[in-house]
């Protein structure tokens, strides 16, 4: 017997997305950006976002709906991001999950948004393999994770970001380059006619052994903006192009050595990569040259399942389904700022009872 259709909502940031998944396999998503009303700020301002949300929540979810070719009364389940997040941003996508789960009478499921990343590549690969390692890169996440039953088992933290993630040094390099937000696509655009080995920019936490799947990009946000600074002081032509290639690589460098070599050192053949930063070019190419060379199999999602989407929610709401886990309770809240450590986030509720 099929197992139900789960609508899963995200709305952590700056996307609106509906997606809609049954035994593994999507049948229909889509996205709406507020990205063009924040460009302007240089950043995410939480309260355009939460407000994009509102008036663009209801059409993603038909769109998703016309997409699949279904309507709201194929909805068997609901899963929704109850964070990390922005409040009022996560407070949209809840209310309006439970609203429909009420009113269609179908479990609701609460989901940890960076869950939902790792559970985006079961959708263009099949499950994953148990245990895999996986290395999430997003605006404001940069972890190491070693994940075995991605809904019935916890989730190892083997190294985290110590401050700026990795999405958020390419945004906050771009913005002093001159270069557009959102930093990242932008920084990938430039350093393709750039030298990567033109300013020697430093590998954070290359060789700690404090840290060995540590992570930390400020001081190599820092040391690109005094490169630049330099270069402006002195009266002469910032050289973009290469200042960018060099970047990206440093960043490229730390996020691949340290995944694989995380890899080797606990036994693991397969390496999955998710979140916005896996869709940049650097990262996903010396991704796969050095799994290639350490015979690791190398997973990454489409690009377009790599950034904020409601796919990723709804494939972890299918897991969850599959797995019996309990639903929530109507009175689900949110949590801006929740660890991760299980898939289900369920704020309220005993972490056994979410499982």
């Amino acid at each position: 017997m099929a197992s139900p259709v789960v609508l899963g909502i995200e709305s952590s940031c700056d996307e609106t997305g509906a997606g809609l998944v049954r035994d593994g396999r999507l049948l229909g998503h889509a996205v709406a950006s507020s990205m063009d009303e924040h460009a302007r700020f240089g950043g995410v301002v939480p309260e355009i976002a939460a407000r994009a949300h509102v008036q663009a929540l209801t059409p993603v979810i038909r769109r998703a709906l016309e997409n699949a070719g279904l309507g709201y009364g194929d909805i068997g389940a609901v899963a929704v991001t109850t964070g990390p997040g922005l409040s009022g941003a996560l407070q949209v996508g809840v209310s309006g999950a439970k609203a429909l789960a009420y009113a269609l009478g179908v479990p609701l499921h609460g989901v940890h948004h960076l869950a939902g990343h790792v559970a985006a590549d079961t959708l263009d690969h099949g499950p994953l393999p148990q245990p895999c390692m996986v290395l999430v890169v997003s605006g404001g996440h940069t972890s190491l994770l070693l994940v075995r039953d991605l809904v019935r088992d916890p989730i190892t933290h083997l190294g985290d970001t110590l401050d700026d993630a990795a999405g958020e040094c390419f945004d906050k390099v771009a913005r002093i380059f001159g270069l557009p937000y959102p930093g990242g696509p932008a920084v990938d655009r430039a350093a393709r006619d750039g030298d990567p080995y033109a300013v020697d920019f430093p590998r954070p936490l290359a060789a700690s052994r404090a840290y060995p799947y540590g992570f930390s990009f400020s001081g190599l946000k820092t040391a690109a903006a005094r490169w630049a600074e330099r270069h402006r002081a002195a009266g002469a032509e910032l050289p973009l192009h290469d200042g960018a290639a060099s970047l990206q690589e440093a960043v490229a460098d730390v996020l691949t050595a340290k995944a694989v070599a995380a890899c080797t050192d606990h036994g693991v053949g397969t390496l999955v990569v998710v979140g916005g930063v896996a869709a940049n070019s650097r990262v996903r190419a010396l991704a796969e040259e050095r799994c290639r060379a350490a015979g690791i199999t190398l997973r990454v999602p489409r690009p377009g399942l790599c950034t904020d989407n409601g796919a990723m929610i709804a494939a972890v709401g299918d897991l969850l389904v599959r797995a019996g886990a309990a639903p929530a309770p109507l009175h689900l809240s949110i949590d801006p700022s929740a660890p991760l450590h299980l898939a289900a986030l369920t704020p309220g509720l005993a972490p056994e009872a979410a499982v």
